[in-house]
């Protein structure tokens, strides 16, 4: 089965390369417009052994991705190519627009072109996959979950976009019959996540001794997934998901925002070279973030139910795993903390996102 996964090398992305690199059935083509969240050497091993291929495309361009589509002729698509940076999408949406709206429209568009030229067999094989957020539905009060049937309510110019991708990739199941999954998963954490984001921003300004931002009160609560789990959900949902069906990934894992800050902290403390104070005196807390939803979380229940998917990874030996790869690879993170695309939007502190 030959998979083309948009956005690759990204953050979720190279994580399912990753995975599904170990599946021996699975034929990989990588598709990415490496923008400033992407890391070529989150790919690196996989291309100097050859095990992928990778092509350097922008999803916006219909000429483009038509003609891709066309020759590489996939059995399906796994589409997580996305602006995925909250605060930038307030300070700067029309990027947002573009690739998570308009570079939705291409894909389906160009699996479209493609359905058509197939065979019967092989046009009931075809599987597009969009991987969505929980950042869809808003915003969740002190109880409940986010699941399937929660209707769409978001907050920001990024979770709009992704909201308006969902539509129509669920609208284009419903008006041609395609064949679409969709998935919305919690919050992601682990290896290889791009330094403005909450969890890698704790750990590097924590080891650096800066300053440590939190939003507001701190007590905004997420869900947090590791990624190989969403990995491993992810090719689950390809192989065995229903066409037209929507999968809620979470892992059951919230945090308020400075819990999960302070325990970052002591975690360096303990593992870290040391400084002069514990690293909790370097938290201080600055203006809310606009639109700031207060609580996510993900009820689960259809895809262990359905699919057979579990969370395996633990949350307090994953983020303590995940802290000690940031302090053991800094060769990965030094050049993208040091050449981002510019300063954040105010201190990307402690969103969750």
């Amino acid at each position: 089965m030959k998979v083309m996964i948009t956005g690759g090398a990204g953050f979720t992305g190279s994580a399912l390369v990753r995975h599904l690199d170990g599946c021996a059935d699975i034929e990989i083509v990588v598709v990415d417009c490496f923008t400033y969240a992407a890391n070529p050497a989150s790919l690196e091993p996989l291309v100097q052994r050859g095990d992928i291929r990778v092509v350097r495309q922008d999803i916006c361009d219909l000429h483009a991705v038509l003609e891709l589509v066309t020759r590489e002729r996939p059995d399906a698509i796994m589409h997580l190519a996305a602006e995925s940076h909250v605060d930038r999408s307030i300070t700067g949406s029309a990027p947002f627009i573009e690739t998570n709206i308009v570079g939705t429209w291409v894909l389906l568009e160009a699996s479209r072109a493609l359905l058509a030229s197939l065979g019967e067999a092989k046009a009931e094989a075809y599987r597009f996959l969009h991987v969505s957020t929980d950042e869809v539905f808003g915003s969740l009060g002190a109880d409940g979950a986010f699941s399937e049937s929660t209707p769409l309510d978001p907050s920001s110019p990024y979770s709009a976009s992704k909201a308006a991708a969902d539509h129509l990739v669920m609208a284009s199941s419903r008006t041609y019959g395609f064949p679409v999954l969709l998935t919305n998963c919690s919050n992601n954490y682990g290896p290889r996540q791009f330094p403005e984001k909450l969890i890698p921003l704790m750990i590097l300004n924590g080891l650096e001794g800066k300053p440590l931002p939190v939003y507001g009160d701190g007590l905004n609560v997420r869900d947090w997934l590791h990624v190989e789990d969403h990995a491993r959900a992810l090719e689950l949902v390809l192989r065995k998901g229903r066409p037209g069906e929507r999968y809620a990934i979470g892992a059951r894992s919230e945090r308020r925002n400075i819990d999960l800050v302070k325990q970052i902290c002591d975690r360096l403390d303990k593992v870290a070279p040391p400084l002069a104070r514990p690293r909790r005196e370097l938290i201080g807390y600055v203006p809310d973030r606009l639109g700031h939803d207060r609580r996510y979380a993900i009820d689960p229940s259809k895809i262990e139910r359905e699919l057979g998917w579990s969370c395996s990874a633990g949350f307090e030996g994953g983020i303590d795993a995940t802290i000690d790869w940031y302090l053991n690879n800094r060769e990965w993170w030094a050049p993208l903390r040091a050449n981002s695309g510019g300063p954040a939007p105010r201190a990307l502190a402690a969103a969750g996102t």
